[in-house]
């Protein structure tokens, strides 16, 4: 591995694989800061038991920010993220009762930062 060609910024590729394993890490932290909310918003989209639901987005948050920010396992890490948060658009869309904007509480953002995900997927693929 050429770690030196992974963090390349003149290589636009890199840019949006690291963008979107950094932009994880604040969506980590305020989740992890308002979990009773987050328990709260996972039971109300029908995601139980939310504790569980909770404790994996954990995980998975953590694991793809690592892959992406790194470039490691770059594709699983991107498809991971990207499944990750389409479900998070569709748990987003069905609290906000479809609001689309985000700014309102849609879920236009996770839906465009998953397709993003998809497309660093797709840059990285093969691995």
């Amino acid at each position: 591995m050429d770690w030196a060609q992974n963090f390349d910024l003149t290589n636009g590729a890199n840019i949006l694989r690291i963008a979107c394993g950094l932009f994880f890490i604040p969506h980590l932290f305020v989740k992890f800061q308002n979990q009773d909310f987050v328990k709260g918003f996972m039971a109300k989209v029908g995601l139980n038991p939310p504790i569980a639901w909770l404790y994996a987005s954990f995980a998975i948050e953590i694991v793809v920010t690592i892959g992406l920010v790194l470039g490691i396992y770059t594709a699983p890490a991107a498809i991971l993220a990207g499944v990750f948060l389409l479900v998070a658009a569709w748990a987003t869309w069905k609290f906000s009762e479809g609001k689309w904007i985000w700014n309102f509480g849609g879920a236009e953002y996770p839906l465009f930062w998953g397709i993003c995900c998809f497309v660093v997927a797709m840059q990285a693929w093969p691995m």
